[in-house]
């Protein structure tokens, strides 16, 4: 049986995006006449919040389902799993008939019911106040723009899963910054499918370079950073508000997903090798120091070992601190899974690990050509093995490497600390 309160606990795969979605969706629960918890060993039901981007995604949230529904579940009678996110938006009903275990389906665009979903298992009336929560407090905080996305790259499930491109308005935005400053966070991750779109479907002057103007204006010790900022976005106002900011990291994630102009045509994305190159000469001109990542895509259909070489040459040149490389997945639903000429498994992965060797190299030396340097950063607190990290505005949480510091320092605290070795992307440093 379930308690008198029931308590609601979540756990989630997937991107950032889908952290904030968790997050304001526990935060209807903080304000409902339901439990929220942290602690899944707890709770009565878990929401499951689902990542379907690519097959290896899909196959994770559903072990992980499983996971929960021969474990969890068995503990105590009554105990339910709702499934929510990208999985049952990208399958509907379908996953419906192949999962009769779960007991519901929340798609993306129904999160914002989801108490309605939960009062129904319950059969109570779960009400709802205005509340917000943080799943994973600390100093770092996802903040999400915008939802959707109207690109359509051939490839690219996340336009049928997640809907077109919609902005939140700025206001709201600002005041979501200002409500995770004051629980803590000190930097502020600004995500969404593609943020350089910011505010195209709103009216007057509501450009990313305009938000960004007015998260910079918050007055309290706090750092900004941009990720998913897809390279036509790249523009030269958004290049001198970076310059000019107090707060915004000189660092920024662009998806070049390749260099070959006959691929990226196929692909349904704009650019060419010559575009690719001008703007990274745009960017390192605007900003000396900025730090770069990048993903990129082995064995798209199409891909010749030409194609195959330009982009290994990019890459080479480029000089990234950071690349994803990601080998093609041909996803149903998408083009790029009915294109002609797919390149078989085997030569796709043995592309993808050139393009890995390539990336590891330069980003490992431009790690080591850090030694000597000082660096703001971001204390995050004490890893596993009990040894201290922090960030630089050069390392994005999650993805790239981290500071180890020799010191006793509190988390979410910023101290200037002298890089005194490398290990890989990894620092060493001292405070000073």
């Amino acid at each position: 049986m379930v308690a008198d309160t029931p308590s609601i606990a979540f756990v989630t795969f997937g991107c950032p995006k889908n952290e904030v979605d968790s997050d304001r969706m526990a935060a209807a629960v903080d304000g409902s006449a339901l439990a929220l918890t942290d602690d899944v060993a707890t709770a009565d039901i878990v929401v499951l919040n689902t990542c379907a981007f690519i097959q290896p995604a899909v196959e994770e949230s559903i072990a992980g389902f499983f996971d929960l529904h021969t474990g969890w579940r068995t503990e105590r009678p009554g105990r339910r799993i709702v499934v929510a996110g990208c999985l049952p938006s990208r399958y509907g009903t379908d996953l419906a008939d192949a999962m009769p275990e779960a007991d519901a389906f929340v798609p993306v665009d129904q999160e914002h019911r989801l108490l309605e979903t939960l009062g129904t298992l319950l059969d109570i009336a779960a009400g709802s106040t205005a509340a917000r929560a943080r799943l994973a407090p600390g100093p770092t905080a996802y903040l999400k723009v915008s939802e959707g996305c109207d690109r359509h790259c051939a490839y690219c499930t996340i336009p049928s899963i997640r809907g077109p491109f919609v902005s939140d308005t700025p206001d709201a935005i600002v005041a979501e910054a200002r409500w995770l400053i004051e629980q803590g966070a000190r930097e502020i991750v600004l995500v969404g499918q593609n943020i350089a779109s910011y505010g195209v479907d709103l009216s007057g002057d509501s450009d990313l370079s305009s938000l960004l103007r007015r998260l910079d204006a918050i007055d309290e010790q706090f750092r900004i950073r941009l990720m998913y900022v897809q390279p036509d976005g790249v523009t030269d106002a958004l290049l001198e508000t970076i310059a000019s900011s107090r707060h915004i990291c000189h660092y920024l994630d662009i998806p070049v997903q390749h260099a070959s102009e006959a691929v990226l045509r196929r692909m349904g994305r704009p650019g060419d090798l010559g575009t690719l190159r001008a703007l990274l000469d745009r960017i390192r001109a605007a900003l000396p120091d900025v730090v770069l990542r990048t993903t990129v895509m082995a064995g798209f259909p199409g891909e010749t070992d030409d194609d195959a070489a330009v982009l290994e040459e990019f890459i080479r040149e480029a000089r990234f601190d950071y690349a994803g490389v990601f080998v093609f997945s041909p996803e149903d639903g998408t083009r790029a899974a009915r294109l002609p000429d797919q390149v078989p498994t085997g030569i796709a992965e043995e592309r993808a690990q050139r393009l890995r060797d390539i990336a590891d190299e330069t980003g490992i030396e431009r790690a080591a050509g850090r030694v000597g340097e000082t660096y703001t950063v971001l204390v995050e607190g004490p890893d596993d093995d009990g040894d201290l990290y922090g960030r630089t505005c050069g390392q994005a949480p999650e993805v790239d490497g981290i500071t180890f510091i020799e010191a006793h320092v509190a988390p979410g605290t910023f101290v200037d600390v002298l890089v005194t070795g490398s290990a890989g992307y990894d620092l060493i440093g001292e405070v000073t």
